[in-house]
């Protein structure tokens, strides 16, 4: 140590590189082993040689300034200071230097001149301020990196360390700084903060809480007129935003942080830079200057798994081509600049926040930016948090008022903590989002923070809008379905948060028609159809016209053609990898059929895979037994025009039968849509160890989930030619895309938690093709037997057994249901007209809302 003292001190003796020498001894010398002080000499001082062999050396002068290397010093008691922040948790910190910095408001002397490449350096900015005790001389322990703790020092010694409201800068001294000082001030002030409230509760009348629908704000309590700060309360400057607890220093909410400024490199991820100049008033979302979209930053305290979670959830809620998103780590958090490229800041994660992240995160909330709290401890100032213990991961009913002031009511998750009115102090515009609703009591659980004039925004919830409703295995089966049953306005909440956020929750556009592939499980049945295909080309150049669109045949070897527009490529031979997204090996060890499903178009994306069938099957053989299966459709239909959400997960199909005429179902043709409903209730429930999922049928053409959500239906469209129906048969089922509702994956997992089994998850392609085998046999049964062969199974498996409903109207005489009449109409028995057959009224949604009595011929 000795030796290295002195190779230093002659090295700057004459006053040459001492920036470098100053950040090499900052290195060696750091991690609590000395303390290093920067402050000004006295006159007999400055006049003193060093000493570098004491333990209280002076190790270098510079004009009237000097640095001093001690012994450690500690910082343990800070009742008498006041904490900037609100909330704190012991764990590993940056590798960073904790100090004091002593400033007095005298009038300052002659000063050093600049030289042309130095700057001022405002102290703020390349340090976290912790907390504060005013008078004089003012004082403030901060924490800053090694690199940034040694420019400070650098710029002190220099005379060109700016401080705020008149304070200048007498000495900068390391300490050691104990987490358990900061954590017993930040418990002092909360506790003193909640006597203040309770105080301020007994001596005002009690106020409702203002809510969203009558677009009332918890009113700010701050003066109009600034208070002049008396010299004994002289705030940090650097302009600094105080947490609630903080309750006299409100008056400088409005003011930033802009802390560390200068990171290492190793701790900035690799984010997309933001476009010079970028407007953020402007609402609209513009790529910026290198092309790529603007950044969505998930904090989740780094976990990874909580991250994945969250990312997937927002995938599916915003529009992914205009948005990055990326997480963002404790380190990077308080290190880097990322608040100038991000568009919106996630906070997922119910961990205490330190109090350096606390500050970090409401900087970027005062400089205008976007905040989305997700059970997170962020609490800006005006608001309070307080423990629900009996409440935490337990369900509730959320009440949440739209923009448009309609109510939604869902069941949630609780967080175990609620907001409350912090009567402090000042703060920024409070708006009631969301209420827990409990017996008489109703609690703040999501609220909406706007800052003044800036435009930054905050949406923080105490409700875990984040989660999925098979993530809590707790609520058992019961608690499933509640929550299932309220996934879709989960959804709905969080979209309407995101929206008002600022971001895109609208496809920019829909993905284009994908080529189509001739796939087929019987070689014969291919080679008939090609021969077909061959036939009705062969004078068109190799053109074939349907609804979705003009096909261009492909045969092997050919090259591939230049699509116009409407134009979409027929292969007859598709590569031996033509998709991720369905597995002809799977579909051919799965369909046991005669004819039915064993020729596939297949497409990626398409409008409909009624579409894809429309205008060939009139001509196409019969005995080749066409099917058009889809990964996605964009413009999916459903019974009336409905529109039928048909995502990546989702088993769609659409198959061509024909039936005669004058045979038993040609006779009771609305029996079909039954067969076929129940056919895929029983492609699941026929497997060994999968008897138990819940699934089951509503009437005409539904698939249900218990009883209490729909996952699928079926569409059938019929023409004639001569004595025999052609039939297009649309069906459509959630098999794994669990969200927004609910899908048949979820119902295996539930299964599994429930019971300990370990069933295996469906594949789309799995269940259609069991779907095509059971529609084959039931159509073959039915023929030979007519309804009875099949009712007593579709009973067994209908939702209606003893249920009740209304004819003509809401008001309407109420019926009984008591099954199928001879024809697939649902059979009621009505007092006033005995049993009779009714069917929809044509508009209601619902098809058992306002049934039509059919009138007898």
């Amino acid at each position: 140590m000795l030796i290295t003292l002195c190779y230093i001190y002659l090295w700057v003796r004459f006053q040459r590189y001492y920036t470098a020498v100053i950040r090499n001894a900052l290195h060696r010398l750091s991690g609590g082993r000395r303390s290093f002080t920067f402050r000004e000499l006295s006159r007999e001082q400055r006049f003193r040689s060093p000493q570098s062999s004491s333990d209280d050396a002076l190790f270098l002068k510079l004009g009237n300034k000097g640095i001093y290397i001690t012994e450690p010093e500690a910082c343990d008691d800070l009742s008498k200071w006041t904490l900037l922040g609100s909330s704190l948790v012991c764990g590993q910190r940056l590798e960073s230097v904790a100090f004091i910095i002593e400033a007095s408001s005298r009038q300052k002397g002659h000063a050093s001149p600049l030289r042309a490449n130095q700057t001022v350096l405002n102290w703020s900015d390349y340090c976290l301020p912790l907390a504060y005790s005013p008078g004089q001389p003012y004082r403030a322990v901060a924490e800053a990196s090694l690199e940034n703790f040694s420019r400070l020092g650098v710029a002190f010694m220099e005379d060109r360390l700016h401080m705020e409201n008149g304070l200048i800068p007498e000495k900068i001294v390391s300490v050691s700084l104990r987490e358990s000082a900061l954590k017993q001030l930040l418990e002092k002030q909360q506790s003193d903060g909640r006597r203040r409230l309770e105080a301020k509760r007994l001596s005002e009348p009690t106020e409702p809480p203002l809510s969203r629908k009558s677009s009332l704000r918890l009113e700010r309590r701050a003066s109009q007129e600034e208070p002049e700060l008396p010299s004994e309360h002289q705030h940090m400057d650097g302009h600094h935003l105080h947490l609630s607890s903080c309750h006299e220093c409100l008056e400088l909410e409005n003011s930033t942080i802009l802390s560390v400024k200068f990171a290492s490199a190793e701790n900035i991820p690799d984010l997309p830079e933001d476009s010079a100049g970028a407007d953020d008033a402007e609402e609209s979302v513009r790529p910026n200057g290198s092309g790529k979209p603007p950044n969505v930053l998930v904090f989740t305290g780094g976990c990874e798994q909580q991250y994945q979670r969250i990312r997937s959830l927002l995938a599916e809620c915003v529009d992914m081509e205009r948005y990055t998103i990326y997480p963002l780590r404790p380190q990077t958090a308080l290190s880097d600049p990322w608040p100038e490229n991000t568009r919106l800041l996630v906070l997922a994660t119910d961990q205490t926040l330190t109090p350096q992240l606390q500050l970090r995160f409401l900087s970027y909330l005062s400089q205008g930016g976007k905040v989305l709290g997700l059970s997170s401890t962020l609490c800006p100032a005006g608001l309070a948090l307080r423990a629900r213990d009996l409440q935490k991961d337990r369900i509730c009913r959320l009440s949440f008022t739209k923009a448009d002031s309609a109510e939604l009511q869902l069941s949630v998750v609780a967080s175990g903590r609620v907001y409350e009115r912090d009567g402090g102090g000042s703060g920024g515009e409070v708006e009631l989002w969301g209420e827990i609703c409990a017996q008489d009591e109703r609690d703040m659980a999501i609220v909406r923070v706007t800052h003044e004039a800036d435009s930054g925004e905050a949406v923080l919830c105490q409700v875990r809008l984040e989660t999925a409703p098979d993530a809590h295995d707790a609520h058992g089966s019961a608690g499933f379905s509640e929550l299932k049953m309220s996934n879709a306005r989960r959804y709905e909440v969080l979209t309407e948060i995101l929206t008002s956020l600022g971001l895109s929750c609208e496809l920019s556009e829909v993905p284009p028609p994908s080529p189509i592939y001739l796939l087929s499980t019987h070689q014969e049945q291919k080679d008939r159809f090609l021969r077909w295909l061959r036939r009705q080309t062969d004078g068109s150049a190799g053109v074939l016209r349907s609804a979705a669109g003009v096909l261009k045949v492909l045969r092997a070897g050919d090259e591939p053609p230049d699509l116009g527009d409407g134009e979409r490529a027929f292969h007859t031979e598709p590569p031996e990898s033509f998709s991720e997204h369905f597995s002809l090996q799977t579909y051919q060890r799965h369909l046991r059929t005669q004819r039915l499903g064993q020729t596939v178009i297949y497409a990626d994306v398409t409008s409909t895979t009624m579409d894809l069938l429309d205008g060939l099957v009139s001509q196409a053989p019969q005995e080749v037994g066409l099917i058009a299966i889809a990964a996605r459709q964009t413009q999916g239909k459903g019974r009336g025009g409905n529109a039928w959400l048909s995502p990546l997960g989702c088993a769609m199909f659409t198959l061509h039968l024909q039936v005669p005429l004058n045979s038993r179902l040609g006779q009771r043709l609305p029996f079909l849509q039954h067969l076929v409903a129940l056919a895929v209730v029983e492609s699941v429930r026929t497997l060994p160890g999968y008897e138990d999922v819940d699934l089951r049928l509503k009437w005409p053409n539904d698939i249900y989930y218990s009883n209490l959500m729909k996952l699928g239906g079926v569409l059938v469209n019929s023409s004639m030619t001569g004595q025999t129906f052609s039939l297009l048969i649309g069906c459509g089922f959630n098999v794994s895309n669990s969200n927004p509702t609910v899908c048949i994956n979820d119902l295996v997992r539930q299964q599994n938690r429930e019971h300990g089994r370990s069933l295996d998850a469906l594949d789309p392609a799995q269940l259609i093709a069991r779907t095509v085998t059971l529609l084959e046999r039931f159509v073959s049964d039915f023929q030979l037997r007519g309804p009875q062969a099949l009712l007593p199974l579709y009973y067994s498996r209908w939702v209606h057994g003893g249920s009740r409903v209304r004819l003509w109207s809401e008001d309407g005489p109420e019926a009984e249901v008591l099954g199928l009449d001879e024809n697939g109409f649902l059979q009621v028995n009505s007092g006033d007209q005995g049993v009779v057959s009714v069917q929809p009224d044509g508009n209601s949604f619902d098809m058992l809302r306002n049934l039509v009595v059919i009138k007898s011929s």
